[in-house]
């Protein structure tokens, strides 16, 4: 059997090896392919589709579909990027993300995506839901107005704090993250070392007391677009 595999992205001959995703196997090549709910380390999930990429022409996740002989994918078209810019623009519209009043602006993938895509303003009408936060925690809170359902709390604290804190609740627009606890947050057994607050992309899970500790214009993607860290890998 072949130790690897040939795929092509974009034009580009790329060697994959046997077990890896497509995501996974772009990122070695240095091939930035926009994600929101993949998190490395973490069993992938497929819930954002922003890592959408045309598979011989047909639509797939790029994080859940392994690679295979004779792929070839698009990475980078307008009709790719398209898909991408409309997920994005409804996840804006579908919560309530005031990026100029949110602590984690300059760190959040979302909105560092939006920018990455150019989006300034979302062509669909938003929605404003009604939805509430969560502070009876004495070191964390979620904002639920500023969640994207990606699962990254919920796998994370499942997979790696061995907590089983988050799970989703609820079906369609009334889907939610929930808590292990009968009230709330406070209720349960989380804490502010847990892995699930690391890697939440937006600000719907965050540490009390810390906000703001980075200056704006020194944050992760005031300085760099986000993607920048896998494309300049494939420069060196």
């Amino acid at each position: 059997m072949s130790e690897t595999i040939p795929i092509t992205i974009d034009g580009v001959e790329v060697q994959a090896k046997p077990g890896q995703t497509i995501l996974e196997a772009a990122d070695a090549a240095g091939i930035y392919i926009p994600r929101l709910c993949y998190q490395k380390d973490l069993v992938p999930f497929g819930a954002c589709r922003v890592c959408t990429v045309l598979v011989n022409g047909r639509p797939q996740p790029a994080c859940t579909q392994p690679v295979a002989p004779e792929m070839v994918i698009d990475n980078s078209s307008e009709k790719v990027q398209t898909y991408r810019r409309n997920i994005i623009e409804m996840l804006f519209v579908e919560g309530n993300h005031f990026c100029m009043f949110c602590e984690k602006s300059g760190n959040c993938e979302l909105q560092a995506l939006a920018y990455r895509f150019g989006i300034t303003a979302p062509k669909y009408p938003f929605l404003f839901p009604k939805r509430e936060v969560d502070a009876s925690h004495p070191d964390i809170f979620v904002d639920h107005n500023r969640c994207i359902l990606c699962a990254r709390c919920v796998r994370a604290s499942r997979d790696v704090d061995g907590k089983n804190v988050f799970g989703f609740v609820g079906r369609g627009p009334h889907k939610k993250v929930a808590v292990n606890a009968d009230a709330n947050l406070g209720g349960t057994d989380a804490a502010a070392t847990d892995k699930a607050l690391d890697i939440c992309p937006v600000g719907a899970l965050m540490r009390k007391r810390v906000g703001y500790a980075v200056p704006v214009g020194q944050r992760d993607y005031d300085t760099k677009p986000i993607g920048s860290d896998i494309e300049t890998s494939k420069a060196k």
